[in-house]
């Protein structure tokens, strides 16, 4: 494995674990980084630095932070973000993974991208639903600005840190996956 490819790998952890938080908010950081040339984005996936998509990531950021600090809708939200976070994960992790073959890109980048922001995703509503029972939901809105700033501050750090930023989210992945498998049994 070469090193733009571990780094590689890494930048697609750190952005797909951060779409676990909030779908739109590392949509919007890898459309601005690619276009302001901080990233290399793949081939085919030129489309996400056009300002078109940009102003599409932007409102969509907008309406999704300003939808989870109301009460009851960011429950709703938890669910039916749940499969947007997986597609942008896979998404995200596919557009920086440097690989010829299309089948294997895809993979990759559905089980590392999708699995990442999968775990993440479900952490969060979980943490939302022991927000709601236990403070009624007044608690809730504490939960999403922490999770609109590690969104943020994840899709960051992956973009001009890479290394740090994957591998801190590959352990905090493994932490998370094993809470939830505890919470099952």
């Amino acid at each position: 494995m070469t090193p733009e490819l571990i780094i590689s790998i890494l930048l697609g952890i750190g952005l797909s674990a951060s779409a676990g938080f909030r779908v739109f908010i590392p949509l919007l950081v890898t459309s601005i980084a690619g276009k302001m040339g901080w990233i290399p984005l793949e081939q085919g996936f030129q489309w996400m630095t056009g300002y078109p998509a940009m102003a599409c990531f932007a409102t969509a950021t907008a309406a999704e932070i300003a939808a989870y600090y109301i009460p009851i809708v960011d429950n709703f939200l938890d669910t039916i973000t749940t499969p947007m976070a997986i597609g942008a994960g896979t998404l995200l992790a596919t557009s920086v993974l440097p690989v010829d073959n299309d089948l294997l890109k895809w993979v990759t980048g559905i089980l590392i991208g999708g699995g990442s922001a999968g775990i993440i995703q479900t952490g969060t509503a979980l943490l939302r639903l022991a927000s709601t029972k236990t403070t009624a939901g007044l608690g809730n809105p504490v939960v999403s600005t922490a999770e609109h700033a590690a969104a943020l501050g994840t899709s960051v750090l992956s973009i001009f840190i890479p290394i740090i930023a994957g591998t801190a989210m590959l352990f905090f992945l493994l932490f998370l996956a094993r809470k939830i498998l505890t919470l099952r049994k």
